[in-house]
């Protein structure tokens, strides 16, 4: 049932916030996306099989479920991923606006490949769907914070801004 879910453990810490955020919604098969969302936030952005069945137990749903949701939903990730995901809108309006030269902008930058994660565990680089903003393509949305319309320049400063962000912390 699990075996799409990698099975590293989270940190103790973590899975005891999110079985206490699960547990909220107990009996909630509604809320099971927004539970997937704060716990992938708390475990290094990743739900991991450990994570998968803590939330199945505390929300009292079958992990079955849990599982699918996962897979389903292309935001949900069973492998670690960088501190910042990049998101390339792959969509038609991006794609005729340049986002190609943009993506190229942004391996060149991180010194990745698409789908890949920096060495340094700070970034990972992904394509996804329409992110809703074709009047500001191309356009990447990282975690929550969107930008567009894009140049390959911009990608620069914005990785580098990033960048200073860890620094400061």
């Amino acid at each position: 049932m699990t075996e799409n879910i990698s099975n590293c453990c989270t940190d103790k810490t973590a899975l005891d916030k999110i079985a206490a955020i699960a547990k909220t919604w107990k009996g909630r098969k509604d809320m099971l996306i927004e539970v997937l969302l704060q716990a992938q936030k708390l475990a290094d952005n990743a739900i991991t099989e450990d994570v998968a069945e803590i939330i199945a137990k505390e929300m009292g749903i079958p992990l079955s479920t849990v599982c699918n949701a996962i897979s389903f939903y292309a935001m949900f990730s069973t492998e670690k991923r960088g501190k910042y995901i990049i998101r390339m809108c792959k969509s038609a309006p991006c794609h005729i606006k340049g986002a190609e030269a943009v993506m190229q902008a942004f391996e060149k930058a991180l010194d990745i490949s698409c789908g890949g994660t920096t060495s340094d565990g700070l970034f990972t680089l992904e394509t996804c769907e329409c992110i809703g903003v074709c009047d500001r393509a191309p356009a990447v949305m990282i975690n929550d914070e969107v930008y567009g319309p894009l140049t390959p320049e911009e990608v620069i400063k914005i990785v580098a801004d990033y960048r200073q962000r860890r620094e400061e912390k």
